[in-house]
């Protein structure tokens, strides 16, 4: 957890300074605290982006290519109800052959993807 450099009594007391000044005075005193806080939420996000290190935004998760197939298995079933009986002319069993062809092509390379990558 990253303490805050701020403090209540820093932020009452540009509020009593806000109150206190004329009014040409008081747009200084907002833009000084912003300029605070937004060195402070800079400061945030770069030291929680150190720990993703460089070029990786998300921890190593191993991967399964199950749940890509399972979903193109999923997405398969409407694809098939509109191959088979949509519109004017449905494209009958050469539009359910021509969909699930896709859908294993698509399928194998991706587990080849995966499994060049595990021989690496």
């Amino acid at each position: 957890m990253i303490s805050s450099s701020f403090s209540a009594d820093e932020v009452r007391a540009a509020a009593e300074t806000h109150r206190e000044l004329p009014p040409e005075y008081q747009s200084a005193v907002i833009d000084s605290f912003l300029s605070k806080v937004d060195r402070e939420i800079e400061a945030r996000v770069d030291s929680r982006m150190a720990g993703y290190g460089h070029g990786r935004r998300w921890p190593d998760r191993p991967r399964s290519p199950a749940f890509f197939v399972i979903a193109t298995l999923v997405a398969g079933i409407p694809l098939s109800a509109i191959a088979a009986a949509a519109g004017a002319h449905p494209a009958g069993f050469w539009g359910l052959l021509v969909v699930w062809i896709g859908i294993v092509v698509i399928d194998l390379a991706y587990i080849g993807r995966f499994r060049y990558s595990d021989h690496r």
